[in-house]
């Protein structure tokens, strides 16, 4: 039985409305495609050197354990940097002065951190978290920490003698460094999450920092021998063994001499 041509006609104009409407699709999904892998290499740029962001987003398995809640178990370097003498600074300032002197601090100490590929994981108050070795692993990590907050002590200097010309207030950093396992994961609650590091390593990393005076960094023994491993030699002094309350045993700790050191007074911390 012959097809009626008015019949033929509109099944060729559905096919190609079909096609017409599959193609605007895929073109669609492409373009979302390309939205959401750029949303996330800016989120990742926000934390991460553009170099390591960039290798995380060509790593399909590597960017989808960043984005689930799976934690990611490693062996990593934690550095923490914290100012000294910035509750003095935020007493005698205004709140509209702390903030732009809190970026310029900030900037200075991420840019720095992604010059030597590592990993901001957390920003709060006058501290920084640092890693490196993590998410990507790095076989050099106490090195490229090492001298980076070398780089952090030195170059702050010329911040903190800006700071005393324009506002008059003495500021300071001190640094603390520690290399063992950690775990890397989405901390939080189902309305608010942070990708953070955790474990006795951070909390010895945190302790570290607190005990360094400004323009001073101290890192532990574990610290020392991947150093040595490498070949590095910055001159480390050891320090008498430290004390962390709630911790079994003590600490050896270490120290790069500083040529010039603050005298910043800030409120002790119990460690």
């Amino acid at each position: 039985m012959p097809v009626d041509e008015s019949l033929k006609t509109r099944i060729e104009e559905l096919v190609r409305a079909g096609a017409v409407r599959r193609k605007l699709a895929a073109a669609q999904l492409e373009a979302e495609i390309r939205r959401r892998e750029e949303v996330l290499r800016r989120t990742f740029r926000r934390y991460l050197s553009p170099r390591l962001a960039d290798k995380i987003l060509e790593d399909a398995q590597l960017r989808d354990t960043l984005l689930s809640t799976d934690d990611l178990r490693a062996h990593a370097v934690v550095l923490f940097a914290d100012l000294r003498g910035f509750t003095t600074i935020s007493e005698r300032l205004q709140p509209s002065q702390v903030v732009p002197l809190l970026n310029e601090y900030f900037s200075l100490l991420t840019e720095i951190t992604f010059r030597h590929e590592g990993t901001v994981f957390h920003m709060a108050g006058d501290c920084l978290m640092l890693g490196f070795g993590v998410p990507l692993e790095q076989t050099d990590s106490p090195g490229r920490a090492v001298r980076a907050a070398q780089e952090m002590l030195e170059n702050f200097k010329a911040l903190a003698q800006s700071w005393k010309e324009r506002y008059g207030v003495d500021a300071g950093l001190g640094i603390g460094i520690n290399e063992g396992d950690v775990v890397a994961g989405n901390i939080g609650s189902s309305s608010y999450m942070s990708y953070t590091l955790v474990g006795d390593t951070v909390n010895v990393a945190a302790r570290l920092c607190q005990r360094a005076r400004a323009g001073e960094m101290l890192f532990s023994r574990t610290v020392k021998q991947s150093l040595d491993a490498l070949g590095l030699d910055i001159g480390a002094t050891a320090l008498p063994p430290m004390q962390v309350r709630g911790r079994s045993g003590s600490i050896d700790i270490f120290c790069v001499p500083v040529e010039e050191r603050l005298q910043v007074t800030e409120v002790p911390v119990a460690i």
